[in-house]
């Protein structure tokens, strides 16, 4: 019995500074907040009794796909896929300003020539970008690119540290 409450433990050490207080308008979904409150039960069988009904009720929600817990690195690696996309801000993936993904580094994993002659690059986590102005790339299949936020929401990339040319995000 209380082999289940250590992870439950050890999941809320690390979920809950994704939840942080300068994020006033965040707040816990309710089955992950029941496991907190049972925190101030004073009775420790009480408490584990809570705890284990509280926890049962929070895998059950993560069974059904109705609470998704992640932590930072999660979080990171879905902004840094989202990259480029003109998405509104959202509180979904944590963090704020300061943790605003301004560039990217990634390898060619294929190229095409768009219909207007310029070129139509795919990333190895499949994102494609499209060339929209700057001269003919030549890139090859496992070239390093970087892509980076430019002025007026625009994007450049240099690819294997060549000139810079600006950049649009196509999708996956």
């Amino acid at each position: 019995m209380r082999s289940s409450v250590l992870p439950a433990a050890a999941l809320l050490i690390f979920i809950t500074p994704a939840v942080s207080a300068k994020d006033d308008d965040v707040t816990p979904p309710p089955v992950f907040q029941a496991v907190l409150d049972c925190k101030a039960v004073a009775d420790p069988t009480e408490r584990l009794t809570c705890y284990d009904k509280t926890v049962e009720s929070m895998a059950a929600a993560n069974r059904d796909k109705e609470l998704v817990v992640a932590d930072r690195a999660t979080m990171k690696e879905a902004r840094q896929g989202l990259f480029g996309l003109g998405l509104p801000k959202l509180k979904l993936f944590g963090g704020g300003d300061s943790e605003e993904v301004t560039e990217i580094e990634s390898t060619i994993a294929a190229f095409r020539a768009a219909p207007d002659g310029l070129m139509i690059v795919q990333l190895a986590d499949g994102a494609r970008w499209k060339q929209t102005d700057g001269r003919p790339q030549y890139p090859k299949i496992g070239d390093k690119i970087r892509i980076r936020k430019a002025s007026l929401g625009s994007f450049m990339a240099n690819i294997n540290e060549k000139p810079a040319i600006r950049v649009v995000r196509m999708g996956n």
